[in-house]
């Protein structure tokens, strides 16, 4: 599925990734793990990537944005659920603008690209994490009406410690 949204006069294009786009879509995990001075973080592999991502029983979906032809970025979201609405919601978990393309207004039509799909899937709610010190992200965010939610605090639970504790150790 193809759409587009308008930035400063510009055409953003979305469209729904392709197993062809999986070695694009880690160089842009590499760069955004770079970008959050986080490089080492990243040991997916282009097999995981298409594995996750387009396997008959994917539960993400991943889109690539492009201007002029080029690949300038990538999303991957998935459906969570409130149980308080009852309603499902689009997480986003990453997104992505190559740095040329940044500051160019790529970054909110890609945002709205998203938040055109939660609503034609009926999802109620838009939500993502950023890092509290991405200021550049959040004067977007909050330029476009998002609100913080800082009354809650993220756990992870993972590697050793989650198998321990699946463990019963």
């Amino acid at each position: 599925m193809n759409s587009s949204a308008r930035s400063s006069n510009q055409t953003l294009t979305a469209r729904d990734a392709e197993p062809s786009d999986a070695p694009q879509i880690l160089a842009f995990i590499q760069a955004l793990a770079d970008y959050e001075k986080e490089p080492a973080a990243v040991t997916a592999t282009v097999a995981d990537i298409r594995a996750a991502l387009f396997a008959p029983q994917a539960t993400v979906t991943a889109l690539i944005f492009e201007y002029n032809g080029a690949s300038i970025g990538f999303a991957v979201y998935f459906q969570n659920f409130s149980t308080w609405l009852g309603r499902h919601g689009l997480f986003l978990e990453d997104l992505y603008i190559a740095p040329d393309y940044r500051g160019r207004g790529f970054g909110r039509a890609a945002l709205r690209v998203l938040a055109q799909r939660a609503l034609n899937m009926g999802c109620e709610r838009f939500e993502w994490n950023v890092l509290h010190w991405n200021t550049p992200a959040i004067d977007l965010y909050e330029a476009i009406g998002a609100k913080a939610q800082s009354e809650w605090i993220g756990y992870r639970l993972d590697g050793a410690a989650l198998r321990r504790f699946a463990a019963g150790e």
